[in-house]
């Protein structure tokens, strides 16, 4: 089920910046203005006893900047970062932020920030009905990350780490053997099918006896490992 609009609040120290988020925000269909604040501080408190979906963050803060904010929340909303200045678009990205927009604002790249967390916004309402089982924890630029396994099509070895291709967003770097990564993945739903790969059989939609397709994606199939895959696709 779609969620027709989310919750948003802008913070920001200028009153002028504030307002020109402000009208873009008024003119999108699937946004709703609750709140604005004018410092971290002020965010914090406010988002005590007020529900925010989508946070317009600005960076550059008198007393705490908008990193200090983050680092202080426990319940993050959805971020979209809204700063005059480029240097801070690789720390952005550190906090799992939903997009990186430099002032003043387009309001063509602002729609398309706010496309991007309208789908995570529901893919996180479809992902909070799954069982609980149906996701792990993994260690990414040194933060905790859930993965839902519902939304991981495969797992690629890469030297010391392995590389986890999901259904949205970019691929996930983790530093883990692709044994020990197997090991915590159920047994029914993937398999290795090559030292270097391991796959979401609800995923796989044609192979043959070289490799299988995922998503119009080739994935190399070791040849001894053909018969297990026709056993755990037909069980």
């Amino acid at each position: 089920m779609e969620q027709s609009q989310l919750k948003c609040a802008v913070v920001d120290d200028s009153r002028l910046q504030r307002l020109a988020i402000v009208k873009l925000i008024d003119e999108h269909s699937s946004l709703e203005l609750v709140a604005e604040w004018n410092n971290a501080i002020e965010t914090k408190n406010g988002l005590l006893d007020t529900q925010v979906d989508l946070l317009f963050l600005d960076i550059e803060m008198p007393i705490l900047t908008g990193f200090d904010l983050l680092d202080d929340l426990e319940n993050k909303p959805h971020i979209i970062f809204v700063t005059g200045k480029t240097k801070y678009a690789f720390k952005a990205f550190d906090y799992d932020a939903v997009d990186y927009l430099r002032k003043p604002l387009k309001k063509d790249r602002f729609n398309a920030a706010v496309e991007k967390a309208l789908s995570m916004s529901r893919l996180g309402t479809e992902s909070a009905v799954v069982e609980d089982d149906d996701y792990i924890f993994v260690k990414s630029n040194l933060k905790k990350r859930k993965i839902f396994l519902s939304q991981l099509k495969y797992v690629e070895a890469l030297g010391d780490y392995v590389k986890l291709i999901m259904e949205e967003g970019d691929p996930i770097v983790v530093l883990a053997t692709m044994k020990s990564f197997e090991a915590q993945l159920p047994s029914d739903r993937f398999l290795r099918i090559h030292k270097s790969y391991i796959v979401n059989l609800d995923k796989v939609e044609r192979y043959n006896s070289r490799n299988i397709e995922i998503a119009d994606e080739k994935i190399p199939l070791s040849r001894h490992k053909k018969h297990s895959l026709i056993e755990a696709l037909n069980n």
